[in-house]
């Protein structure tokens, strides 16, 4: 039995050390093994491989794909005009030689995009106080870019990496250049509205005074009208008055007094009085002309 156990141990131990010393590669890694602090081996091909079992040799794993780096901060940069500008970047990064990239950065791929982020900078920085604002904005936008990754390459030849690409995200001013820009913005837009409200109410005016000679012309036209169509009834009237009077003289003349006396009187009494009268006599001779 006790024989048993320790050919059971023996054979885990065995296993135990047989795993230590076996390790994958993967395809998207660089394998580094290290013996007693030194790199003894950088393993770049994928597949299972063999060391001296821990802590004779350990393995530490790099990754060998395209690394992005964003700017941490935006920090202005002043342009040959003086003028102040934000820029986010994006770098694009991978290792090429582990070897160098351990000795200068470590294994930490954080602690190397905290090296590389004021050496990006940096670059930048010298590219951008060369150019204008109109430059860096449009016309040389891409040198600008070509111009950094140039200054970049030595630095990331003794860092064991390569420089893929580099590219900037956005461009704008300080918020101080921003805010007068945007007052200046605002002054002209206050302008232009007022230069367009003013011509609107000069518009408005000049509308309101064709409509006002219009509605002159109209009511002018229409008295016009209205006095001369009046005037052909007062004409008919007269032509009229005169037909019906030329009839019985007599009697017309008789209408004349009575309509005098009628003018004569201011009592309301005395008007009924008359019109009682008048109503009589048109009575009278109407019977009159009946018989």
């Amino acid at each position: 039995m006790n024989r048993i156990g320790i050919i059971v141990v023996g054979a885990l131990l065995a296993l135990i050390i047989l795993a230590s010393t076996l390790f994958v590669v993967d395809q998207r890694q660089y394998a580094v093994v290290y013996g007693l602090g030194e790199i003894k081996e950088v393993v770049s091909e994928p597949g299972l491989k063999f060391k001296l079992p821990a802590p004779l040799q350990n393995v530490v794993v790099l990754d060998r794909r395209t690394q992005t780096l964003d700017s941490p901060e935006s920090k202005p940069i002043f342009t040959a005009e003086k003028k102040s500008l934000v820029i986010d970047w994006l770098l694009k990064w991978r290792i090429t030689d582990p070897r160098l990239f351990i000795r200068a950065l470590g294994t930490d791929m954080r602690d190397a995009e905290n090296r590389l982020s004021p050496i990006v900078q940096a670059a930048l920085n010298e590219e951008v106080t060369r150019r204008t604002v109109g430059a860096v904005l449009s016309t040389e936008r891409e040198k600008v870019m070509q111009g950094v990754i140039s200054r970049l390459a030595d630095d990331a030849k003794s860092f064991g990496i390569e420089i893929v690409d580099v590219r900037i995200k956005r461009v704008d001013f300080s918020v101080s250049i921003t805010d007068a820009v945007y007052r200046r913005m605002q002054s002209e837009r206050q302008r232009v509205a007022n230069e367009l409200r003013s011509q609107g109410a000069a518009e408005g005016e000049k509308i309101r005074a064709d409509a006002d000679r219009q509605r002159e012309i109209i009511v002018a036209e229409a008295y016009r009208d209205a006095q001369k169509l009046k005037g052909d009834g007062d004409a008919k009237a007269s032509a009229l008055y005169a037909d019906a009077f030329g009839r019985d003289p007599q009697f017309a003349q008789f209408y004349r007094s009575l309509e005098a006396y009628r003018s004569t009187f201011r009592s309301k009494s005395d008007v009924m009085v008359l019109d009682s009268s008048s109503d009589f006599f048109k009575a009278m001779r109407g019977s009159g002309g009946a018989k």
